[in-house]
């Protein structure tokens, strides 16, 4: 064996091979993959994957990696055998529930860009599965591109490839632990000797955890069982030779599957509550049993093997699970947020992983994690699958088992975009939480946060608009009250508990320089300054979203999302240089953190400090210390993320209940009212504020995003700058738009297809209802032609095509006349 390679994979199922083929393919062939196991049926997830590929995905990035690993796996072939079978997959509906699920998947399909989707009848569906009763379903979903994939074959198949360029295989190697250096690795160390690298990737799959943990990196994932059984020959197939001929199965209102294989057939189930197994029973290859294969629980199969036979009458009889030639119970990755674990790890500099990632994706995120190892950034946004957006919370054992769980319920499930975890919760209260729960609030979770969506003592404020009443998908996990709210902000005042915000403090001689190398803005500014800014990829894609304010000569405050802060936080640290004088220090729990907004918001934070807080005292996106009664001391950002005069207001922790009392004293006088997030998001949209990782993201640059304003291209070099200077040259093709809804009952959630002209143009980013200006809003990136005020356009939702237009950006307050007053 090698005992030098620039990098080592470790791992060498389908996820190590396709990212050894990529990263070969990008010409870094120096390059080593060690596996326990035998190559390349190495005794993990691959080795017993049934293999289907069904690419439909709410997310954009998830959904086109399935495209993007569909295209590899059908150009492979394994000495004269195929590597996919391109049969199609079906998803039927038993439900009227379901059946509207199907029609939304189509949407997501459409929105990013898989085509060929049809809606089924049952005799259609039953024409394309013979063994299928249609009388036993309400229709159907079929992706004529899904399909089977031999993962074994894939995987060896790749490393082939891979092999033909120089990249060295190795099979029945353990590792044992890495060699790391003032805080980069430098070597792996082996059974069979150690390796000096340079990097690491891990493509352990479910043995992530424990390999990740000998580098000191945390890979938050449980291995879960998952039951697979195969028939006894049908006699309906009777004399069918053919690997694989019918389409992929899904009958997901009772969780379970179905794939086709000559003369019999795969069931495989969900329907059982989870069985984890933990990672020191996890056993090593060269045993009785296949590492990631553990005894078949015949008696958690029961209702999967009755609801198969009931679908697919033929099965009846022909399920034995008692058999342990034809049954068992494989094991797969599950994360406690569902996505997969990709990216360079800031606890180890220098280990790369990906993990959690499933036969659907292995091929096209196997290419992402080798482009951002040799180019610097992928070709999609990461964000979804950064392996460093964890808060260290949630990397500890009872968490992962508990959304581990959870999520294997989920699996199959009817998801609302809205819909919250039920557990584990309570992990993270704001000093308000007493109080928000004497207000009646409707809790959801942030990071770890308790924070108010809306508040029913509210509701006393709801008048009979029509607004008020919502039906199906809209009108979950929704109250009107958050309506009520977000016009009494307007109106009056409201308080908002933003103690989520992230908050991060940039500190040092070189925090300056260093924050104007990695900002599109200026940031060098007087102190008390708040700049709004972007920090770019090389390619000029937003990587983050979030303000800047100099709190001193060398000492910054940094405010992000609440969601967004670790991976905030973590790309900050990684972008500091070998000797620069720089710290960054999260404060975000040790701070509570208020939004004061509204018309009157002048007049509440007046009656508790002394200090002058008028326009020409304290401008617009400023900063300073005022002092806020007995609190003392507080630290005021006049910015808001509503779009109206106001305050973002820091203190001590621990003095944060008497902040709020203080400010509710005052502000009844004026009609404040405690508001949610669910206002600050109809708010915030109305005012045209963007929301990263849904508006703005890495495959998009400022101005597109409607965010030059904030790029400062006088300013000098930083981060990103030459490739916005090429863009600018080139010109956008697409620009960020504000539609607004013609029906002003009409709503959209979120993803779904835009249309003009017959065709799919783009897919909706943001939506929300603009409850001041009375329509449902959504934005969406709109090719440049179609990007003017007055175009018609058709937003589909739920398969109905709603009528739309082109509107101002933004709706509301264009001057920001309210902010500044």
């Amino acid at each position: 064996m090698r005992d030098r390679a620039q990098l080592v994979i470790v791992g060498a199922g389908i996820v190590g091979t396709s990212a050894a083929y990529h990263l070969a393919e990008l010409g870094l062939t120096d390059v080593l993959v060690v596996d326990q196991g035998p190559l390349f049926e190495t005794g993990g997830s691959t080795s017993h994957a049934p293999g289907l590929v069904f690419q439909t995905s709410g997310s954009r990035s998830t959904c086109r990696i399935a495209q993007d690993s569909v295209d590899l796996y059908r150009s492979l072939e394994l000495d004269g055998e195929p590597c996919w079978y391109g049969v199609g997959g079906i998803e039927v509906a038993t439900t009227e529930a379901r059946m509207m699920e199907l029609r939304r998947r189509q949407g997501f399909a459409r929105s990013f860009g898989l085509e060929g989707t049809e809606l089924l009848t049952p005799e259609q569906t039953a024409e394309r599965i013979p063994l299928l009763d249609p009388s036993k379903i309400l229709g159907s979903y079929f992706v004529p591109t899904d399909g089977i994939a031999m993962a074994v074959r894939i995987a060896t198949a790749l490393a082939r490839r891979a092999s033909e360029r120089g990249v060295a295989f190795r099979g029945g190697v353990t590792v044992t632990g890495f060699d790391v250096r003032e805080g980069r690795v430098c070597g792996v160390r082996t059974d069979e000797g150690a390796i000096e690298c340079e990097r690491v990737l891990l493509c352990a799959g479910i043995w992530g955890p424990t390999v990740g943990a000998m580098a000191g990196v945390p890979i938050p994932l449980v291995a879960v069982q998952h039951q697979l059984v195969w028939t006894d020959p049908i006699p309906e197939l009777a004399g069918e030779t053919r690997e694989v001929a019918h389409p992929l199965l899904r009958h997901q209102d009772v969780g379970i599957y179905f794939r086709h294989r000559q003369d019999h057939y795969g069931v495989g189930s969900y329907r059982h509550e989870p069985i984890v197994t933990a990672q020191k029973d996890i056993w090593r290859p060269g045993g009785a049993m296949p590492p990631a294969i553990a005894p078949f629980t015949p008696g958690d199969f029961d209702e999967a093997e009755r609801e198969a036979a009931r679908l697919l009458p033929a099965l009846e009889g022909r399920m034995r699970p008692e058999d342990p030639a034809r049954s068992l119970n494989g094991m797969f990755s599950f994360t406690p947020d569902g996505n997969p674990i990709v990216g360079e790890s800031t606890h180890t500099r220098g280990v790369w992983v990906c993990e959690a990632v499933w036969v659907t994706h292995g091929g096209g995120m196997g290419r992402q994690v080798a482009e951002w190892i040799v180019n610097g950034e992928p070709g999609y946004d990461p964000s979804e699958a950064d392996a460093n957006r964890f808060y260290p919370f949630q990397t500890t054992p009872p968490y992962e088992l508990a959304r581990g769980k959870q999520l294997y319920r989920e699996v199959y499930g009817i998801v609302h975009p809205l819909q919250q975890m039920s557990h584990p919760r309570k992990i993270r209260l704001s000093p308000f939480h007493g109080r928000h729960v004497a207000l009646g609030a409707a809790f959801f979770t942030v990071a770890g946060w308790e924070r108010p969506q809306w508040f029913e003592a509210n509701r006393a404020l709801l008048a009979g608009a029509d607004w008020e009443e919502r039906e199906g998908w809209a009108a979950m996990n929704w109250s009107p009250t958050v309506g009520a709210e977000h016009l009494a902000t307007r109106e009056r005042a409201g308080l908002f508990d933003i103690t989520a915000f992230a908050k991060l403090d940039v500190a040092g001689p070189d925090a300056c320089a260093f924050l104007e190398r990695i900002c599109a803005n200026r940031i060098d500014r007087p102190v008390g300054a708040i700049v709004y800014t972007s920090m770019l990829t090389p390619s000029g894609g937003i990587r983050c979203d979030l303000t800047v304010t100099r709190k001193a000569e060398d000492l910054f405050r940094v405010v992000t999302g609440g969601g967004s802060g670790q991976h905030d936080l973590a790309w900050l640290r990684a972008q500091i240089r070998e000797g620069e004088r720089v710290t960054i220090t999260e404060r975000t729990g040790s701070l509570f953190a208020l939004g004061l907004w509204g018309p009157r918001a002048r007049d509440v934070l007046r009656a508790v400090t002394d200090e002058d807080v008028s326009n020409e005292a304290f401008p617009y996106m400023t900063a300073r210390y005022l002092n806020v009664g007995e609190v003392g001391p507080v630290w005021a950002q006049r910015i808001s993320y509503a779009g109206e005069l106001g305050w973002e207001l820091y203190g001590q922790f621990a003095m944060g209940d008497r902040a709020w009392e203080l400010l509710w004293e005052a502000g009844e006088p004026h009609g404040i009212v405690a508001a949610g997030a669910g206002a600050l998001d109809s708010l915030r949209l109305e005012k045209g504020y963007r929301l990263w990782n849904q508006d703005v993201d890495t495959e998009h640059d400022p101005f597109e995003a409607g965010l030059g304003f904030a790029v400062n291209m006088d300013q000098g070099d930083f981060q990103g700058r030459a490739a916005l200077e090429t863009k600018l040259r080139r010109g956008h093709a697409r620009r960020l738009s504000c539609m607004t809804l013609d029906d002003p009952r009409a709503a959209v959630m979120g993803k779904e297809p835009v249309w003009s002209g017959g065709r799919v143009v783009s897919y909706v980013t943001s939506a929300n209802r603009g409850y001041s200006i009375g329509r449902g809003i959504a934005y969406g990136y709109l090719p440049v032609e179609l990007a003017v005020e007055g175009t018609p356009v058709e937003i589909e939702y739920f398969g109905e095509r709603l009528a739309a237009t082109v509107a101002a950006d933004p709706q509301f307050d264009p001057k920001n006349e309210r902010t500044r007053s």
